[in-house]
Formats: C-alpha cells, structure tokens, sequence
C-alpha cells in the first residue's frame, strides 16, 4: 500500500519462555516457526477470551521501550507489576525509527492520567493532552481527548481493547481518529473484541486461534461473524440461549429463592 508507515515489521520468538502460562499460550508454537508479520498500516488481534491478544500486544509494547501500564516512551510509572516476562523473549524487527508513540492501556488508563497530571506540575504537559486534566472527562471523552489532541503521527500507536472506553459514536470518532493517524504516516496494532472497529478498509486481521494466529478477513471473524448473526435474529438466538440455561439448571438441581 503507497504510504505505508512500517515501524516494526515483524516480531518472533528467540527463545521459549521459561513460565508455565506463556508456554500454553496457542500462538508461541506458531512465534518459534514462523514471523508474525505487520505489513498494513493497521493490524488487529482479535479472538476469544484468554487466547493471550493482550498479553502479545502488551509484549509487543514493553519490548518497544513503552511503559508496561502504558503511555508513551518517557512515562516510567508504576502501580502495579503484572505485567508478563514475554516481552524477553521477543525480537522485534524494526524499519524505521517512530517520533511518536503512545501505548494505550483500558484497564491502567486512570493511572496513566494521574501521571500525567503529576508531571503536569514540573513541566506543562496538559497543553497536550486537551488543556485539562482528563480525570475531569468520562473515561471515553479522555480516552478521545488523548487520541484527538496528543497523538501527531509519524509513529508507533497500540491500543489494548480501545472499545471498552467507548459508546458506538464513539468508536465511530475512534476510526475517524485511526484514518487521521494513518494518512500522518502512523502504524496501529490494536487488540479488539469490536466487530465494529475490524471493518476498518485495508487492516490486516490476526485472529488468535487455539492452533495460532490466522490472518482472516472481518467477515471471517468470529466477533463479526455471531454478532450479525445475533442482532439478525436476537430473539431466536435468546431464546436458544435461555431454554439451554434452564435446561441445565433442572438438570443439576438448582433453584433460586
């Protein structure tokens, strides 16, 4: 694609991990064989619940010089160590240097803030990030805020879960945000459960299978694919659902009071 933005082109393990839960993980076997390959502006994880897409992504992110619980290079906080050991394991391989970068965490996003605000007080740095300290927003309005007023282009953005911050209007602004970046020669590589953010035109799509990561189209992915069929026909689909719920309750016995 003309203007492809290419920051880290692939990423591969150079050793097996040590840790009984990273060696489970399905796409290690695939990361010893083979190069995870980023050749699209946009790349997406997606897949089930525990296939490990935060764990790569945050990896991914720790091994590029991003803070654990996110920010950009020169955030050096911490809360909390519970971040994985994988990242000593990857090599990433690069083709340019990014001038910008910012790695987007949902679940430590009001610690990120609270940096920021405490930086704030040495140096301006709120100018940045809207003119205000985004604890005073809703957790969507300061994840857009971020997104519209910090991010420039010309570097390296990954984003864990975006949608969890975020109305659908909002990831509708999301993806308006995602194109800005993208024509500002960015790379995004973002871990997502939203069927609406994968229809983004021209992302490479990995789903993360127990066998490892295929790359599909958005059509072919599981979150696309149940939930068309669900909102086609919800009721159906409940009543399904529902009456396989009862079903096991009688058979074990169980009541409610």
């Amino acid at each position: 694609m003309d203007g492809t933005a290419i920051y880290i082109e692939s990423v591969k393990l150079k050793r097996m991990p040590e840790e009984g839960y990273l060696s489970s993980l399905s796409f290690i076997p695939f990361l010893q064989k083979e190069r995870l390959v980023f050749d699209r502006d946009v790349t997406f994880f997606t897949g089930e619940n525990g296939i490990g897409k935060s764990t790569l992504l945050e990896a991914i992110a720790v091994a590029a010089g991003f803070n654990p619980e996110g920010g950009s290079k020169n955030f050096r906080f911490s809360t909390k160590d519970s971040h994985s050991s994988l990242y000593q394991y990857l090599t990433l391989s690069r083709i340019h240097y990014f001038h910008d970068g910012f790695f987007f965490r949902a679940e430590s996003f009001y610690n990120a803030s609270t940096y920021v605000d405490e930086m704030d007080k040495i140096a301006p740095l709120l100018c940045y990030y809207g003119g205000k300290s985004l604890h005073h927003l809703s957790h969507g309005e300061s994840f857009l805020t971020l997104l519209e007023s910090r991010f420039s282009g010309k570097g390296l953005y990954l984003f864990d879960e975006p949608e969890a911050a975020l109305s659908l209007t909002g990831l509708l602004r999301f993806m308006i945000g995602m194109r800005r970046l993208v024509k500002s020669r960015a790379q995004l590589i973002i871990s997502t459960h939203s069927p609406v953010l994968l229809t983004y035109p021209d992302a490479r799509i990995y789903e993360l299978r127990k066998d490892g990561p295929v790359s599909v189209s958005y059509q072919d992915t599981a979150a696309f694919s149940l939930t068309k069929r669900f909102l086609n026909q919800p009721e159906q689909m409940l009543s399904y659902l529902f009456s396989d719920e009862e079903k096991e309750s009688e058979e074990s016995g169980d009541s409610s009071f």
